[in-house]
């Protein structure tokens, strides 16, 4: 029982530092050590939703999730159960590996969905984008909206519109193709890819829900400072200000858009954010290596 409790305190405690992240404004200075705080609490999540009852179904062996689960193939395999060890037990371990199941089945067709959208999308741009010496590097749409995404993938491409070309000057631009150049050199895609499969698996948690929002909206900041290393931050606010007040912008499914989420915000966080809080960060990411390690050891032991 009491491997059980760790798995309960463990996503107890995933929850309570998940609701200081959300609330905390150091990491819009430190988005790229929050967004591992982030993937170590849901990797945590994920292991402690499924050896929770785990655990409990194997109470009786008294001895860690994983010495237990080899302990029970053993016992199943002679045949025979320890007492306290019965029907119910044997469906919770059920349980524990159904969750597991809809986490990685979820995750796969997460990752498929994706990659079908990223495959038809490049298929279309092979039709109707074209190449721009003035925009080296990209590929560009002929159309009115304001849009400048990146598609990832194996071979990502960077992808704007003339509407865009007509609503930046040369140096917003040249922010703006940083920008994503940077989603596409750290795969932000797959950053985002565990917290959509966590959305579709456990939906009526909103903190989920929130978690993601937190993290697409740091994967953009964490581009933005990519972008602001090589331009500074006038550029890159001056583009982001533009996009915001655009009337139509466009991200199609399956990219990762410039202008694709609180841009006011950015622009704010660009003008007024000072030196990222290596103290605080350091803190946060030690205690959220150490949740994850928790289930991790358990079911490792």
């Amino acid at each position: 029982m009491a491997y059980a409790v760790h798995f309960g305190v463990s996503v107890l405690a995933c929850w309570l530092t998940a609701q200081v992240l959300a609330g905390s404004r150091w990491t819009w200075r430190s988005p790229r050590v929050a967004i591992l705080c982030w993937q170590a609490i849901g990797l945590a999540v994920g292991l402690s939703a499924m050896g929770l009852p785990i655990a409990l179904g194997l109470a009786a062996y008294d001895r860690p999730t994983g010495s237990a689960l080899w302990a029970l193939a053993t016992d199943l395999g002679h045949g025979t159960l320890p007492v306290g060890v019965g029907a119910i037990h044997l469906g919770l371990v059920g349980v524990g590996f159904g969750i597991g199941a809809v986490l990685l089945t979820t995750t796969v067709r997460s990752l498929h969905a994706a990659v079908r959208a990223q495959r038809r999308h490049r298929d279309l741009l092979t039709l109707v984008a074209r190449r721009d010496p003035t925009v080296p590097g990209a590929l560009v749409l002929d159309h009115p909206s304001a849009a400048a995404y990146c598609l990832p993938g194996v071979k990502p491409r960077v992808v704007v519109s003339a509407g865009t070309l007509d609503l930046l000057d040369r140096a917003e631009l040249a922010a703006v193709l940083t920008h994503e150049r940077a989603h596409a050199q750290e795969r932000h895609d797959l950053v985002l890819l565990p917290f959509t499969a966590l959305c579709r698996a456990l939906p009526w948690f909103r903190w989920v829900r929130d978690a993601h929002e937190r993290v697409a909206l740091l994967v953009e900041m964490r581009a933005d400072d990519k972008a602001r290393e090589l331009h500074a931050e006038g550029p890159l606010a001056g583009a982001l200000r533009r996009f915001a007040a655009a009337g139509n912008r466009i991200t199609p499914a399956g990219t990762l858009g410039m202008g694709d989420r609180d841009l006011d915000v950015r622009v704010q966080r660009l003008l007024d954010s000072g030196p990222p809080p290596r103290l605080i960060g350091a803190a946060a990411l030690s205690v959220a290596t150490t949740l994850a390690a928790l289930p991790i050891s358990l079911f490792l032991s």
